[in-house]
């Protein structure tokens, strides 16, 4: 077996190559050109430790990686549209480099070329992972929706945050290892543990980027620091400050986010100084960890043995540890 470093090289030499055509270059090359931007590669590794936790690798594992990848960034270069985000892994996005017309279609391009390796799978399981992959897509376009329509209400709960981050970030992490499980030959009820493991590991690495973007290392990160302070973004950080913090801060909050003429460096140490006094910081972390042991109860329920757990265990320390 092996670690997640080790597959992530393996998948890494095998996804290192140029996925579309070189006609079109204005359509392929900006497509081309956020996959070129590195990552972590987190998702398709998934899929590749899915499968070795119940047997050895299924050749057809690197095509459903190879589309995960693939349909992870088509979701990238939208949202960073819609969110209107200058950086992406440190380097200009694709719809600033490009323009938003070109990004939009380099995007759609990229979903489409995911079904294309998704094509070149054994038909013996090609079903069950088109219905997984299908329900999944769906999951992430509605878990964005929920992001966007969360800007324009003055409101939102901690549970109705949760939901969205699951459904737009989370379900990719656990669809990727129950596709790999399926591939792995697994049973129903090690994919729905694999599934919640994902699941909830997900949940935690997004309290994590919310905490990243608030108090990370801008040069660490990759992406700008208190971005999401300056596009009023209720994540779990704002959704806590405005349950606990005093009138005066939650009417300071409230302000700070309608003020549009702001000066945005401003604004983000105005936030940052109520989080900090509001104990944002401690409270993400105590949640990140509840997400944690959720999941590695059901990596424990999973009927392996523990040794061949050990590398999602190691996958699940790396990423609530990680700084970018």
């Amino acid at each position: 077996m092996y670690t997640f470093i080790e597959l992530s090289k393996i998948f890494e030499q095998k996804f290192g190559v140029r996925h579309f055509p070189v006609h079109t270059p204005t359509l392929y090359d900006p497509a081309q050109y956020i996959l070129q931007l590195g990552g972590k590669r987190i998702r398709p590794v998934c899929v590749l430790m899915g499968n070795e936790l119940f047997d050895e690798m299924n050749p057809d594992a690197y095509e459903v990686a190879t589309a995960i990848e693939l349909f992870h960034n088509f979701s990238l270069i939208h949202d960073d549209i819609m969110d209107k985000a200058p950086l992406r892994r440190g380097m200009e996005t694709v719809h600033t480099k490009y323009g938003e017309s070109t990004a939009l279609l380099a995007g759609d391009v990229m979903l489409v070329q995911s079904y294309e390796y998704l094509n070149k799978i054994k038909r013996d399981y090609s079903q069950k992972i088109m219905q997984v992959f299908n329900e999944t897509a769906k999951a992430v376009c509605e878990g964005q929706q929920l992001d966007m329509d969360f800007e324009k209400i003055t409101s939102v709960s901690l549970d109705q945050y949760v939901n969205m981050i699951t459904l737009k970030t989370s379900v990719l992490l656990a669809a990727s290892l129950q596709l790999g499980a399926i591939l792995g030959g697994a049973g129903q009820g090690n994919q729905q543990h694999l599934y919640e493991f994902g699941k909830n590991l997900g949940i935690a690495f997004q309290v994590q980027d919310d905490f990243l973007d608030a108090f990370g290392d801008p040069d660490k990160f990759g992406k700008q620091v208190g971005g999401d302070i300056i596009a009023n973004k209720k994540t779990f950080l704002m959704i806590h400050a405005m349950e606990v913090a005093s009138v005066q801060q939650k009417i300071e909050l409230a302000n700070l986010m309608q003020n549009s003429t702001i000066d945005p460096a401003e604004k983000i140490n105005k936030v940052l100084t109520i989080f900090k006094d509001c104990k944002v910081d401690e409270w993400a972390l105590e949640l990140k960890e509840k997400y944690v042991q959720i999941a590695l109860q059901h990596l424990d329920d999973t009927a392996v043995l523990l040794n061949r757990k050990k590398p999602l265990m190691e996958l699940a320390e790396y990423l609530i540890q990680r700084e970018s």
